[in-house]
Formats: C-alpha cells, structure tokens, sequence
C-alpha cells in the first residue's frame, strides 16, 4: 500500500482571504461594468426603429442597464427614441463593450437622418480601471486632502481629446444637437467608490469643456447637485429608479425644445 500522497497545499489565510477579494473584485467589476457578453446581457434592448428615429442614444451603463431614464424622457415626450447605449461602453477601445463612437457609427449605419444625439461618455474610461487595480490613481484616500493625482488629471486630459474628436465626429455626421450627460457622485456599495468624488469633479469639468470646445451643437448636464446616496443602487453606481427620474428630468428641458 502506497501512502505516499502530496500534502495539499495551502495559502495563508491572510494571503488567501485578500486574493479572494481580488478575484470577487473583478469579477463584478465584469459584472456591474460590462465585461464582454455581459455588456449586451446587462443593457435594455437595442431599438433601432422608433417613433422618432431622429433622436438617438448613445452611451454607457447610465443609460443602458435598467434604461429608465429614455424611459421617462420617453414618456414625457409621448414618443420613443432610438437606443444604441450598452453597458461597459467607453469613450475609448472596444475591449469589453462596444466603443460609444462605435455606437453611434452604427446608428448612422441603420437610419443616418439624425438631428440629436443624447447620451454620456467617459466615465467607464475612468471607473473600470478604478475599480480592478486603480491604475491610473484616480481613487484619493482621506490622506492626500483632496488632491487629486496628477497622473489621473493627465489620463483625464487625455479623455478630453477622445470627446471632442467624438463630438466632432458626430457633428460632421450632420447631427445638429448633442446633450451629455455627465456623472454623479459615486458612494461606497459593492465597491469602495466614495474616494472618486475628485476624479468626478475633475472629469465633469473635462467633459464639460470638450461639450463646449467641439463643433456640435452641445449641452453639458451636470447632475452632481441632485443625485444622492440614495438614488443609486447597492453597486454603489448605477442609478436607482429615482436617480433616473432625477436625471431624465434634468435632461428634458434640454431635449424638449429639440423635438
């Protein structure tokens, strides 16, 4: 009889319990921003024919994972809308979603009379990487005051220069108005996202410029003063039913007298 059997092996528990964290980390991080397949499972459905197929949306999880905010910019309007938005969607690259470029490339590809174009970009630029490693220091714990990092203001800069070569795409395309949306305030859920309030501060007024320094016809959103705590879901992201009420009603006034 042969008792010679390897012994398993085994992590200390410190060692283990953190890589456990990790693991879970980025596998809702795949989750909640998209990663994949799991872009299209986690957004409403794509419309590509509406009752005004002038007006389309474009954009990120915002948007497209419960899709409640076209739903009552919908239902104020008393029409619908086309949607091309998909959950993970960056402003940049198209390694876990389609690029919001991209969407909006097929949107024109579909039906190209378009007159506006409502949607947000950026955000999962700065968000995913956050969230798995926080690559570009975009996080500031309580110990730097406030600061945000330089390499996260460079990173930023750098998104600007994708936005408004976007929104200037999207002009060329021969739409003549564009709102978008920018970001609210993060909280700590299912992750630790409190500490991104600086990057959102710095983002929004980077969004805001390229809005303003394009050739479209653009309107900046800003929806940090009324989305709370308790208007975002335990993710501590996305919008709550009545975050996309908030927001849908900021967006009609813009979007009303485009219609």
């Amino acid at each position: 009889m042969n008792n010679n059997h390897k012994k398993p092996m085994y992590l200390p528990a410190a060692v283990n319990a953190s890589l456990t964290k990790a693991v879970a980390a980025l596998l809702m991080a795949a989750l909640f921003t998209g990663c994949s397949e799991l872009g299209y499972l986690l957004s409403n459905d794509k419309v590509t024919d509406a009752d005004n197929n002038q007006v389309v949306f474009v954009g990120d999880s915002i948007f497209a994972l419960s899709g409640e905010i076209q739903n009552q910019l919908e239902a104020k309007a008393g029409e619908t809308f086309r949607r091309y938005t998909v959950s993970g969607a960056q402003l940049s690259g198209e390694l876990i979603a389609p690029s919001i470029p991209n969407q909006f490339r097929q949107a024109v590809a579909d039906n190209p009379d378009i007159k506006t174009m409502v949607g947000d970009a950026g955000g999962n630029d700065i968000l995913i990487p956050a969230i798995a490693l926080n690559s570009n220091n975009c996080k500031t714990p309580w110990w730097r005051f406030g600061r945000l990092s330089k390499q996260c203001r460079d990173f930023i800069d750098d998104i600007y220069v994708e936005g408004v070569d976007f929104l200037n795409e999207v002009a060329q395309a021969g739409v003549q108005n564009g709102v978008l949306l920018g970001y609210y305030y993060t909280k700590n859920g299912l992750f630790r996202l409190k500490d991104m309030k600086e990057a959102v501060d710095y983002g929004n007024a980077t969004l805001a410029r390229a809005c303003r320094n394009s050739v479209l016809d653009c309107t900046f959103v800003d929806p940090r003063s009324v989305i709370n705590d308790s208007d975002i879901i335990f993710d501590g992201i996305h919008p709550a039913d009545s975050g996309s009420k908030k927001i849908a009603d900021l967006i009609w006034p813009k979007l009303q007298p485009l219609l």
